[in-house]
């Protein structure tokens, strides 16, 4: 149980969508093939954005996009490669370094929680420890939706994360197994 919970709970910490990720997926050709599908031939898809630049200059409401706009598009879909480095300008923005933030956090509560697992044996005090860190595991599944509501969330998810952790703190210490 532990062991799925964490590779899902870290997969999403992950993969959270990001700028470049949504102008890959607009890119996509089987989001083309669908949108042609569902709409017809004729069809001119646009998309609604908000972007980070934007909002920070003041703008409340999302803006449209259409065709002309898709080599832009696949153009950053090609700059992930910049994700994470000193020229990637979306991630200087507060919430992805929070989003950074929590996945080096997870990981280093994962590494806290097998570390003491290891030294635990089943049944009586152990089993209680071990449902608790599958808990603290899954975590991370609070965390959703995009901007305010997800910094949001990221305040919960921390409180409970600090409740939890203090949970184990205070209960009886699982006896080393031998």
């Amino acid at each position: 149980r532990l062991a799925l919970t964490v590779a899902r709970n870290l997969y999403k910490l992950m993969a959270y969508k990001d700028e470049y990720e949504v102008a890959r997926l607009a890119v996509d050709p089987e989001f083309a093939a669908r949108l042609t599908e569902e709409w017809g031939e004729g069809a001119t898809p646009r998309l609604k954005l908000h972007p980070p630049a934007l909002r920070a200059m003041g703008m409340k409401r999302k803006i449209a996009i259409g065709p002309k706009a898709m080599p832009a598009m696949r153009a950053l879909a090609r700059m992930k490669r910049l994700r994470g480095t000193p020229l990637d300008v979306f991630g200087y923005a507060h919430v992805r370094r929070v989003e950074r933030a929590l996945l080096a956090e997870y990981r280093d509560v994962v590494r806290r929680l097998t570390t003491d697992l290891q030294r635990t044996g089943p049944g009586g005090r152990e089993a209680i420890w071990y449902d608790t860190a599958v808990e603290l595991a899954g975590l991370p599944d609070m965390v959703r939706g995009y901007e305010h509501v997800k910094l949001d969330n990221v305040e919960r998810y921390r409180e409970e994360l600090t409740r939890l952790l203090g949970s184990l703190r205070t209960a009886e210490p699982p006896t080393p197994s031998r």
